[in-house]
């Protein structure tokens, strides 16, 4: 296919710190070509910190999409901002409850009484109780170790006198190379015992952006998707690739994550589709917990008008 003869500058924010495999698709489309061919010259970025997350990036203007948590959307709907999700990145949770295993524990309710440490955002608050209370516990018997930004490791949860974590990622935190480690951490991922099914991202933008070029948006996420779907079919390409875009992560640990986090990116073969009972359901559990009072707003924060045709 031969280039566009224009080209527009497209920034996106990435969903984590550093890139790692769950934005691997982008990374392939941008290196074979894809983007350049529908007219885009994509930045791929991480947010910084001190400039807030990536909907503050997409809310500020400072960037054109971004991939990030849907429960962070729908509070920022609920307080006026006018950002929007275009497809779905993961299609179940990624965060893992992960269990020493010198504690005992052998299911969530039995975390009732004992230390579990994650970071104390209402949302956090919300996951781990409603992970206690489905499995018939006390949630409110549960010991809050606040862990702040810490990457919860296996390593991390045994050096830190806990009897579990909540929050870091069973295709990444999860991992380990230490077969002592691996052997003393139970980990459930969300698809086990989560109280609520939803997208662990999504990818959107401003209400603005959308609206004014539906074209752009369009373009981008047939890119996207294509490079999604080649990052699959070549897992290896794609880890050479990730080495060069983070050579400070060690390829055994690129190539395992990218293994546990392809299916994640697919429903009934399609990447990219926003499903009605990972948003609504997810929604609703929110708003349980007091962080939403409109759940039902839920359909206006979500498009799926300019995904590529299945």
């Amino acid at each position: 296919m031969s280039r566009a003869l224009t080209t527009r500058t497209v920034r996106v924010v990435l969903d984590y710190l550093h890139p790692w495999p769950n934005s691997a698709g982008l990374f392939v489309a941008r290196d074979r070509g894809w983007y350049a061919d529908a007219g885009l010259d994509v930045e791929l970025r991480v947010h910084d910190y001190g400039w807030g997350d990536t909907l503050e990036y997409l809310s500020r203007g400072r960037a054109e999409f971004g991939l990030f948590p849907p429960n962070r959307l729908l509070v920022r709907r609920e307080r006026g901002e006018r950002l929007v999700a275009v497809a779905a990145v993961n299609h179940e949770g990624l965060e893992a409850l992960q269990v020493a295993v010198k504690s005992g524990v052998t299911r969530p309710r039995e975390l009732a009484g004992r230390r579990v440490g994650y970071a104390t955002t209402p949302r956090g608050r919300a996951m781990v109780a409603g992970i206690v209370a489905a499995d018939g516990g006390d949630p409110a018997a549960v010991q809050t170790v606040g862990t702040g930004a810490a990457e919860l490791t296996p390593e991390f949860l045994a050096a830190a006198d806990l009897d579990a974590t909540f929050g870091g990622y069973w295709a990444w935190d999860a991992l380990t190379a230490d077969p002592v480690a691996a052997e003393q951490t139970l980990v459930w991922p969300m698809r086990e015992i989560a109280p609520a099914r939803y997208h662990s991202y999504v990818l959107g933008a401003a209400e603005a952006l959308v609206e004014a070029d539906p074209d752009l948006v369009r373009a981008f996420l047939a890119a996207t998707a294509r490079g999604y779907a080649a990052a699959a079919a070549d897992p290896d390409a794609t880890v050479s690739l990730l080495s060069q875009v983070t050579p400070y992560v060690p390829s055994w640990r690129l190539a395992r994550s990218l293994s546990l986090v392809i299916p994640t990116w697919f429903h009934d073969g399609a990447w990219g589709q926003l499903r009605t009972e990972l948003v609504a359901g997810y929604a609703d559990f929110l708003a349980s917990h007091g962080i939403l009072t409109a759940p039902s707003a839920w359909a206006e924060a979500v498009s799926t008008e300019f995904l590529p045709p299945r």
